[in-house]
């Protein structure tokens, strides 16, 4: 049994390789589909169309030789009949006399052979065996009946030749009242031939149809793909950012509509993409503009909030409230500021890396040690995961804020059961995850927690302030080092952040070391 499996197998193995070329010609391919749909339908309709008209044909061919057979049996055996009749039985022998019909009757130029049946011998023409006649035939004709009997059968020859026939039954009666079964042998060699011509008539005309249809539907295939390719290769153009390309319009047909349609969205599309790259543009030129030109009144403002904040305690409470207040806002407020100067940035491609070899084992606990007093006012402890140095070479600046927006962003949505960072490495990437167990975020939100000034839950108070930008500029500067950023989440069950980088800057990230949903749930 086992062998039995393997060979069964392998066979299945060989099939499909073997028939790989034509599944994938099938998947790819409108014209491959049309022509074999058509040319396997054609060559049913042939076949099944030809095998019925064949019949017919030989069922109407062995009807007509029946018909032939039973008419010139009956003037052959009439004829007989009134010779023997004549026959002087004082001076002749029954059986002589019939044995000079059969020979008479029966001769050469003849379309039939005679087979007569007396009780002590038996005349045949030459060449023919007895068995031509069928048994059933002979048991009819013995039961005394002056009907013609007709019927197929095939007729054999002393030589071992064989050929399809048909046999008439019939009965001889002498003067003494003696009857002797006569048989008429037909053999249908000239109907054989007929059917003959007919078959290769039929599969010459059978085969130049499936031929002249296949050519016809390929080339109808053609007309029909070959637009259709030409719009996939101008829309492929047009998405890579060749806005002026355009589709050939040569006739008027549905084809030049199709045509017709693709240049008038191409040309809309391209209206649109500069109306939205010019006003893009102007937004990133206005929040470029706007961030600098508030950054003088924003110096300004802050030396005047750091006096007042510094002077809060000889102010009474509801004051030194406000002052407090006005510092934190002031605060988040330049922050927002640096936060969209990097983002317009972004939005310019003028963002650069300045990279060093660095450990990202060290960069993380810097950040934690730097976030400890944040961590300890909202009660979450925060866990470090390292077994060795992780050593990359990445823009150490950037790579620090990564993870200090992420550390913020588990902090501000954590709760006591901590935040748990893990790096690890090999010798291609380099990964770092944040897990929280707060209150996470829908699985479908897991693209949407980078959009800029997303919130997962709009009506949550904030712990710890925050512009809103801080995932969308970490995923900026991730995708600047040619890494991952990658988010899970769980309602009620927290989220996990995955930070996947090259070792080295030509490296490609091509896998991680680390899961993306965390093994704690």
């Amino acid at each position: 049994m086992p062998e039995r499996r393997a060979s069964g197998r392998g066979l299945h193995r060989m099939v499909m390789r073997i028939t790989a070329p034509v599944r994938s010609a099938w998947d790819s391919s409108i014209r491959f589909r049309l022509v074999a749909l058509t040319l396997t339908a054609t060559i049913l309709v042939v076949l099944l169309g030809g095998q019925l008209l064949l019949t017919r044909a030989g069922d109407g061919i062995v009807e007509a030789k029946k018909q032939f057979a039973a008419t010139e049996a009956s003037v052959a055996l009439q004829r007989m009949q009134t010779q023997l009749n004549d026959t002087d039985m004082r001076t002749e022998s029954v059986l002589e006399r019939l044995g000079q019909l059969a020979d008479e009757v029966g001769g050469q130029g003849t379309q039939y052979s005679l087979f007569i049946e007396t009780p002590t011998s038996s005349y045949i023409s030459r060449g023919m065996l007895r068995e031509s006649v069928p048994l059933e035939l002979l048991k009819a004709s013995d039961d005394g009946s002056t009907a013609l009997f007709v019927t197929a059968t095939q007729v054999l020859y002393v030589d071992g030749r064989s050929v399809p026939g048909v046999v008439v039954a019939g009965h001889l009666v002498a003067p003494n009242q003696q009857e002797f079964p006569t048989y008429f042998v037909f053999p249908a060699t000239s109907e054989i031939q007929t059917l003959t011509v007919l078959h290769r008539a039929l599969w010459v005309t059978a085969s130049f149809l499936v031929v002249a249809l296949g050519m016809a539907t390929f080339w109808i295939a053609h007309q029909v793909t070959v637009p259709v390719r030409q719009a996939a290769e101008v829309a492929a153009r047009i998405a890579s950012g060749d806005l002026d390309q355009r589709m050939a319009v040569r006739r008027h047909d549905e084809m030049a509509s199709l045509g017709s349609s693709m240049n008038n969205m191409a040309g809309e599309l391209e209206r649109q993409i500069r109306a939205l790259e010019n006003l893009s543009a102007v937004q990133r030129q206005f929040v470029s503009d706007v961030s600098h030109e508030l950054r003088t009144p924003m110096t300004t403002m802050r030396m005047a909030t750091e006096v007042l904040h510094e002077a809060r305690e000889d102010f009474d409470p509801h004051l030194a409230r406000s002052v407090e207040l006005l510092h934190d806002q002031e605060e988040r407020f330049e922050e927002m500021l640096a936060d969209l100067l990097e983002i317009s940035r972004f939005d310019a491609g003028a963002a650069v890396l300045s990279v060093d070899a660095v450990d990202l084992v060290d960069l993380v606990n810097a950040e934690v040690v730097a976030q400890q007093g944040v961590a300890e006012k909202v009660g979450i402890p925060v866990e470090v995961r390292a077994t060795e140095p992780v050593v990359v070479e990445v823009d150490a600046r950037r790579v620090t804020r990564i993870i200090r927006n992420l550390l913020s962003n588990a902090l501000s949505h954590g709760d006591e059961s901590g935040v748990t960072i893990t790096i690890a490495g090999d010798a291609q990437v380099a990964c770092l995850t944040v897990r929280d167990h707060g209150v996470g975020f829908a699985p479908e939100a897991a693209e949407l927690v980078f959009r800029r000034f997303w919130r997962a839950d709009e009506s949550r108070q904030r712990v710890l302030g925050g512009t809103g930008l801080g995932l969308a500029i970490a995923l900026e500067d991730a995708r600047l080092h040619k890494g991952w950023l990658e988010a899970w989440g769980q309602e009620g069950e927290g989220a996990q952040f995955r930070l996947t980088l090259p070792r080295k800057g030509c490296m490609m990230v091509d896998h991680a070391v680390l899961d993306l949903e965390p093994g704690d749930r």
